[in-house]
């Protein structure tokens, strides 16, 4: 399959910091295109060759959490996350940025998923299951590279004593979880939703059609 090829030397950066660029992709004579890219104009997906672009890593990793302990149905462990572009406190799986470390790892999404589960949720127990779901979903290429891949994570508790989100780390801010049963999360999943009539984001939605389709189980 052949399409547009964008060299390096048509990208020319509009924003660069430390935590977001803007390049404009001048595909071909007097055309431009705008990317929001949280990489730097070098590591951009439109530069990569066929080769890289099969190989290349996310930027990060979403986590579908089900949680089973003794005595209940199997539930999505969800959180409020504040997220800062929206300005409210929307339901998130949780899910964070692959670090530099993780690259060097035998298998960088499932070690970014353990950290980030520990961190936002403090379970420190090993997983019954621990798999890649998806190894890279674009966010919106209409105007970013961004992209997430998505892991499931399935763990078997005695309780949920031990929940907690002290592990926030710089901008994150959280106000509690939300364990979700099927018939929860399928409401939730049908009303778009959640119980206060907030939206929430296309991972939000992605965890939650993998827990309600029972796919997680297969």
């Amino acid at each position: 399959m052949k399409g547009p090829v964008i060299s390096r030397d048509q990208v020319k950066t509009l924003l660069d910091t430390p935590f977001l660029n803007v390049v404009d992709l001048q595909y071909a004579e007097g055309k431009h295109y705008y990317n929001a890219s949280r990489r730097k104009p070098d590591r951009m997906a439109a530069v990569k060759t066929e080769e890289e672009f099969r190989a290349m890593l996310p930027d990060a990793v979403t986590c579908i959490v089900i949680i089973r302990t003794p005595g209940q149905e199997p539930r999505l462990l969800l959180a409020r996350e504040y997220r800062y572009p929206a300005g409210r406190f929307l339901l998130s799986p949780p899910a964070g940025l692959i670090d530099p470390s993780d690259r060097q790892e035998e298998s960088p999404l499932l070690e970014t998923a353990r950290r980030e589960i520990r961190e936002e949720t403090g379970i420190t127990a090993e997983p019954s299951r621990l798999e890649v779901v998806n190894p890279l979903l674009f966010s919106s290429p209409g105007m970013t590279d961004e992209s997430n891949a998505l892991v499931l994570a399935v763990y078997d508790l005695e309780n949920l004593g031990k929940l907690n989100q002290d592990g926030a780390e710089g901008s994150e801010l959280f106000d509690g979880f939300r364990l979700l049963g099927r018939q929860e999360a399928e409401e939730t999943l049908r009303r778009g939703r959640d119980e206060h009539g907030y939206f929430y984001s296309v991972y939000t939605w992605t965890a939650l059609a993998w827990f309600v389709s029972g796919l997680w189980d297969k």
